[in-house]
């Protein structure tokens, strides 16, 4: 099979989560594509890495936009993400091989190549195991994340691996509000410096289609255009239901 290619939407986490472990257990079963999407997450919310396990208890009570900050635990490792102000980007596939730091490289080649035809230059990070005792995501930098050029951590990235076959979805910052950062994680760090017209709702699509072409380039692929069918949203919504009920059921 080629690559597919499904549009950009925004969703809840449990929903967005669910369609990227639904994309990779139908990989497997031969029944889907090699995938590259991007998504947004609506309302805003904090994915938790699969095995972490402590999160501070004020972040139940959260709002942002008068909506209550929503919470998924997402299939993949790493720490706690906020998602609010990003683009998010997930691929699922067979394609790739190799030791994981090398994977993650071979992977986020497209993002790099992107970024720097949006003339945003970015390099990866190089924090030790000293990432595993900070609970946010964009608290350190280790060698899978792309810092841009003024020190920012850019890009946080994820996997999970099953029979050879990957998923990786990682968060773009583009303008995260630096008030609920602070009130999410107590600090807000280096933020990303990009111009308005990117950072923008207008933008976006402009960085998507920078980041498909390089994707294109960097992987030598083609992508087809598609969106899941009635029955296909389904199977994945009744996912979404059970990540729901297992989120509520943590947070009780």
């Amino acid at each position: 099979m080629g690559w597919q290619l499904i549009p950009y939407f925004e969703a809840s986490g449990a929903v967005q989560m669910a369609l990227d472990a639904w994309l990779l257990e139908q990989h497997l079963r031969g029944k889907q594509p090699s995938t590259l999407r991007f998504y947004g997450w609506e309302p805003a919310a904090i994915s938790l890495g699969y095995h972490q396990k402590r999160w501070p208890t004020h972040w139940s009570n959260l709002y942002w936009q008068d909506k209550k900050l929503d919470r998924v635990r997402r299939p993949s490792g790493g720490r706690a993400v906020l998602h609010q102000g990003e683009l998010t980007y997930a691929v699922i596939s067979s394609d790739f091989s190799g030791k994981r730091t090398e994977v993650y490289q071979q992977v986020c080649e497209f993002l790099v190549e992107g970024w720097n035809s949006l003339q945003h230059p970015l390099h990866y990070g190089s924090a030790g195991r000293g990432y595993i005792h900070n609970p946010n995501c964009f608290g350190t930098a280790t060698g899978a994340d792309l810092l841009l050029g003024n020190g920012a951590k850019f890009i946080g990235s994820a996997q999970l691996w099953r029979s050879g076959a990957l998923l990786q979805h990682g968060s773009m910052r583009l303008n995260p509000n630096p008030a609920l950062l602070e009130a999410v994680f107590g600090g807000t760090g280096t933020l990303p410096q990009l111009p308005q017209d990117l950072v923008d709702p207008s933008g976006r699509q402009q960085i998507m289609d920078a980041l498909t072409i390089a994707a294109q380039r960097c992987w030598q692929v083609d992508f087809e255009k598609r969106d899941l069918s009635a029955a296909e949203w389904e199977e994945v919504r009744a996912i979404a239901l059970q990540i729901s009920e297992t989120d509520r059921t943590e947070a009780e």
